[in-house]
């Protein structure tokens, strides 16, 4: 017979047991910021924050959003990176950091996306809004719901560039989850943000991100200064395979900025781990299904599984699978069978559903039968 739920231990364990006496991690560096965070790119695990939930204004890093609709719309293919877009009035007399272009002259979607992240230009930043929606203000309207479906939920944007509003604010956290879509959903895009330097109408401006020529594990993201935000920064570095995101809002100068973004990303690379656990796709264990054309199945997980760790428990990670009783065919791929458990040690640390790794098909009407009747005793 039976039992309500059988469970199969993974035989493999992910690395040795981590020593007994551990030295603990210690607290994260006092950096020069009003709020930050440093999380884990591929498990979006916090690391090290302050203030993350607190409202803040972005400045300048409200263009990383409005570069995620640009990128949506050139995914899309609404938008292409040689069509030409004229500069309006409003775009050209922008206040603040400029790329320069010109008034009632075509400019390149390329070239006004250089010019929005590289040189922070608001002027470019705006017109891309304005193609992409007619008027900045319909295009702040795309901004929040692209917010609400990343689930920002402590942001509001009035405007695509980030110049001061009443109602303009994000938080840390939330510029986090940003910037890791950003770099998750358009990888193709991504490498405009490690560009160093751009001109155009003669004029060349240096990316002001310094931490691109301090650090060569940086490839972006974005900097941020007005007088009342101070100075921000949103960083992404990658070490032999783990990438890092922070967010610093609200410090005292550029270099207090960098220095606070170095300071947690050194921390975050020296004492945390991520490890690819479990490929998606792999065979976790197998199942009897009644009534299918072919019984036992392979189960697993659709996606690859990443856990963040400090570095001297990362090597004890282990899972174990647990599967519903009485699985009755058909059973689609997608369908949950059972759950995988991940553990270190004692402590649990996540539990997803597993299913089939192909469709379950329906056996013949005997088949059929037989596991009717055979379910009877079971």
């Amino acid at each position: 017979m039976l039992r309500p739920f059988l469970s199969f231990l993974l035989l493999t364990t992910f690395g040795t047991a981590a020593a007994v006496g551990e030295t603990p991690i210690p607290t994260a560096p006092a950096v020069d910021a009003r709020a930050y965070i440093l999380a884990d790119y591929r498990t979006d695990k916090t690391l090290a924050a302050e203030n993350a939930a607190a409202r803040m204004e972005p400045a300048s890093l409200t263009k990383l959003m409005t570069a995620y609709i640009v990128f949506q719309e050139l995914s899309a293919g609404k938008l292409k990176l040689e069509e030409p877009v004229m500069v309006s009035e409003k775009a050209w007399r922008s206040e603040g950091s400029r790329t320069f272009i010109e008034l009632g002259k075509p400019v390149s979607v390329q070239l006004l996306i250089l010019g929005m992240i590289v040189q922070s230009g608001n002027d470019a930043t705006i017109a891309l809004a304005e193609r992409i929606a007619g008027t900045e203000e319909t295009f702040a309207q795309l901004m929040n719901a692209n917010a609400q479906h990343l689930g920002m939920v402590g942001t509001h944007f009035e405007n695509s560039s980030g110049l001061p509003s009443p109602n303009h604010y994000t938080t840390a956290r939330d510029m986090s989850l940003l910037a890791i879509a950003m770099i998750r959903d358009f990888p193709q895009y991504y490498k405009y943000y490690s560009v160093r330097e751009f001109e155009h109408n003669g004029i060349k401006q240096q990316n002001r991100n310094g931490l691109l020529g301090r650090d060569p594990s940086v490839d972006g993201l974005k900097t941020g200064h007005t007088d009342s935000a101070g100075f921000c920064l949103v960083t992404s570095a990658l070490r032999d395979g783990m990438r890092l995101v922070s967010v610093v809002l609200g410090s005292a100068s550029m270099k207090g900025r960098e220095d606070a973004s170095a300071a947690l990303l050194n921390y975050g690379f020296t004492f945390y781990d991520t490890k690819l656990v479990i490929k998606g796709g792999t065979t976790l264990a197998t199942a009897q299904v009644w009534k299918a054309a072919a019984s036992p199945v392979n189960v697993g997980i659709r996606d690859d599984l990443y856990i963040t760790l400090p570095r001297d428990e990362s090597g004890n990670i282990k899972t174990s699978v647990e599967m519903q009783p009485k699985l009755i065919a058909p059973l689609a791929r997608g369908a949950t069978v059972g759950q995988l458990h991940v553990f270190s040690g004692s402590h649990a640390l996540a539990t997803l559903p597993v299913h089939p790794l192909t469709d379950v098909a329906g056996g013949g009407w005997w088949r059929r039968l037989i596991d009717t009747i055979r379910l009877w005793f079971a």
